[in-house]
């Protein structure tokens, strides 16, 4: 890893300005929408995921790098994410899985970072006035201003076209045919689907009719990244699925279904991104601590006047968003968090077992949490 120094400057739209030092891919200026990220470990996992197209992720934890960085952990055949910004990048990294640092995995990937920023500076800006626009690289702060108030950010660009698979392709084996809509589908939503079944991965814009076509046992809609609402020829397709075969969602999944349904959805102020936020299990009483990643929600109070039933099952305990809906009467359910975690607590893995259930033809309620 090289230990040469090379300043560089962070700027936001609104003109706030943090000084640090460039790291991995030096030679480009990074722009995107800033987030900031509170899970205390598992950044290869956090920058790999494909939920972070078109976005500049902030650590909060402050010292990145720690234990290298090595294959198994990459949730993505790339990085998706536009840039990389740290308190403290670590010097050397000490872990017997690692196969390399994590400066040298952002600059073979030609992804841009920033270390020695102030990150609680950053972040309180952040939750005070949303994720906002910003550009980090060697260029002047003036030209790094104009980059940043030129970016359009997350709201009405459609970021999934550019990460969802090109091609069809299996994972796993097993009697049930599951087929999952890629959106940005990470390797270990697809390691906890393999242990159900035969999976298929398809591309986002798969229709209705191709689906059917294939005579799934269940279909599945992944997380994934950007605004739900400029994704109206996927929502289409997934209408026309409803009723005709179970439905299990994540994240941007949990958003297409509930547009799909008839629901409308909102763009949070900075989003929740983090392996920590409590959630509650409506159906159960349980407390779940879930990890998260996403900027939009669907919104409960448009779930009358659908045609359907539809209720919502889990709620986060931070601010009240909903994490997680069914469908009365129909085989179809979604949660907003991450079940499969990667990184983060594994409370919520259980939901797995309940789309295996609805894929069965048992009852998708309550999953004993003592038993998994």
């Amino acid at each position: 890893m090289s230990h040469e120094i090379t300043n560089g400057v962070l700027v936001l739209a609104d003109g706030s300005v943090f000084e640090g030092e460039l790291i991995g891919a030096r030679g480009i200026v990074a722009t995107g929408e800033v987030v900031f990220n509170t899970a205390l470990s598992g950044y290869q996992e956090i920058i790999t995921d494909p939920s972070y197209a078109g976005q500049i992720i902030t650590f909060t934890y402050p010292h990145i790098g720690n234990y290298g960085v090595n294959v198994e952990d990459a949730e993505s055949r790339s990085v998706f994410a536009r840039g990389v910004v740290v308190r403290d990048l670590a010097r050397r990294h000490s872990n017997y899985r690692a196969i390399g640092d994590l400066g040298s995995f952002l600059t073979d990937r030609g992804i841009a970072g920033i270390a020695g920023i102030d990150t609680r500076r950053l972040t309180r800006l952040l939750r005070s006035s949303g994720a906002i626009p910003g550009a980090f690289g060697a260029a002047s702060e003036a030209e790094l201003l104009a980059v940043a108030r030129a970016e359009p950010g997350t709201d009405g660009v459609d970021l999934v076209s550019t990460v969802t698979t090109d091609a069809p392709y299996f994972v796993g084996d097993g009697p049930r045919r599951i087929v999952a809509y890629d959106f940005g589908i990470k390797t270990t939503i697809l390691r906890h689907l393999s242990g159900l079944g035969t999976v298929e991965v398809v591309p986002a814009g798969t229709s209705a009719a191709d689906v059917l076509e294939r005579r799934p046992d269940g279909v599945f809609l992944s997380n994934g990244p950007g605004d739900p609402a400029v994704l109206e020829p996927i929502v289409d397709e997934i209408r026309s699925l409803i009723g005709q075969v179970p439905i299990f969602g994540i994240c941007l999944g949990h958003q297409i279904l509930g547009r799909a349904l008839g629901a409308q959805t909102v763009k949070l102020p900075f989003g929740h991104h983090g392996g920590n936020h409590p959630v509650k299990d409506l159906v159960t009483d349980r407390i779940e601590i879930t990890s998260q990643n996403h900027n939009f929600a669907v919104d409960p109070a448009s779930f009358t006047g659908l045609g359907r039933t539809v209720r919502m099952t889990h709620v986060n305990l931070n601010d009240g968003v909903c994490e997680g809906l069914e469908v009365v009467g129909e085989r179809c359910f979604s949660v907003q968090h991450h079940p499969e975690a990667g990184p983060g607590p594994h409370d919520s893995t259980y939901l797995f077992d309940r789309f295996s259930d609805l894929i069965d033809g048992r009852s998708a309620g309550p999953v004993d949490l003592q038993e998994h």
